[in-house]
């Protein structure tokens, strides 16, 4: 069995020779150009040269659990995408939003000033069922998200392509409910794929349907927030502020407004990392698994695009 590696900006180093151990059977090496044909390859960000040679390709696997990158290409026929389903990202994506959730509704920021001005100060505590959270997306990562978010007794909202049912989230499902969705959720959590329907999708007319005083925790795409509009309405006051882990470029360019707005938190696209050893195993087990003939989670649609 012959297994390619290639990633745009991942440590080949640990990556191949960790495979190597993970795949005794097979014989890993880094793709270079020209290399001889491979069985699987595993990538991330990969040229359109690697699958335009690659012919023989009895799967493709992508080292995260977005594949935007990927739907860009020309991706050879018949061959089965197939993403990360977790590695261990979930816990991470719960954590960092759990954390930006509650840093919002405790008033955090405000108190950080504060006493950095040496100014001791109270605000009145405020209402859970005031602050509702909608979760945009409920994959594997907004599911665990919705649950993680549920345990600390606010109200949760729930939307998705197709209609879904999870313990104490209320789900809304289908674009003829995306608006009664955002209205009735003040913190918007996106967790969405980026394809061609969700790129813009947070634009004036969707942020605005948020309730007044509405935060937005985007950790999906920086393509699914529209910059301007936010900036616009942070301005007008109907929104609260941000917390932004992803952006349109990254890293995010120099004189970008979002560095110095006061009411913006930026994170350098870590909410949840790739976790080498957890994504090797997971990827050595569904090799095995296409080998024997069965089907294995994280099988990209390419019409839907993730």
């Amino acid at each position: 069995m012959q297994v390619i590696y290639y990633s745009a900006d991942q440590d080949a180093a640990a990556w191949v020779p960790g495979l190597q151990a993970a795949l005794p059977q097979a014989e890993v090496r880094l793709w270079q150009p020209g290399a001889p044909l491979a069985d699987y390859a595993v990538v991330w960000k990969p040229p359109q040269q690697l699958l335009d040679e690659q012919t023989h390709l009895k799967a493709l696997f992508n080292t995260g659990a977005g594949v935007d990158a990927l739907m860009k290409l020309q991706l050879p026929a018949g061959v089965p995408v197939i993403r990360l389903d977790d590695a261990g990202m979930s816990v991470q994506m719960a954590e960092y939003v759990c954390h930006a959730v509650i840093r919002h509704f405790r008033e955090f920021a405000g108190y950080e000033a504060d006493m950095g001005a040496g100014k001791w100060s109270f605000r009145k505590p405020r209402s859970r069922l005031d602050f509702p959270v909608g979760v945009l997306g409920l994959g594997v990562l907004g599911q665990r998200v919705a649950r993680s978010v549920a345990q600390f007794d606010f109200p949760v909202n729930g939307w998705s392509r197709t209609a879904k049912a999870l313990p104490g989230v209320r789900s809304f499902a289908g674009n003829e409910q995306l608006e009664q969705f955002l209205s009735a959720s003040r913190i918007l959590v996106c967790l969405l794929p980026l394809t061609r329907e969700t790129e813009n999708l947070l634009d004036a007319k969707r942020l605005s349907c948020l309730r007044p005083g509405g935060y937005v925790v985007n950790v999906a795409r920086g393509a699914h927030l529209v910059d301007a509009d936010l900036l616009s309405l942070l301005e007008s006051g109907h929104l609260a502020g941000a917390t932004l882990d992803v952006f349109r470029v990254e890293p995010l360019p120099k004189g970008h407004p979002f560095w110095q707005h006061p009411k913006i938190t930026l994170t350098p696209h870590t909410s949840a990392r790739t976790l080498r050893t957890e994504s090797i195993a997971q990827i050595a087990g569904k090799i095995a698994a296409v080998e024997r003939g069965e089907r294995v989670a994280g099988l990209v649609d390419s019409n839907r695009g993730y």
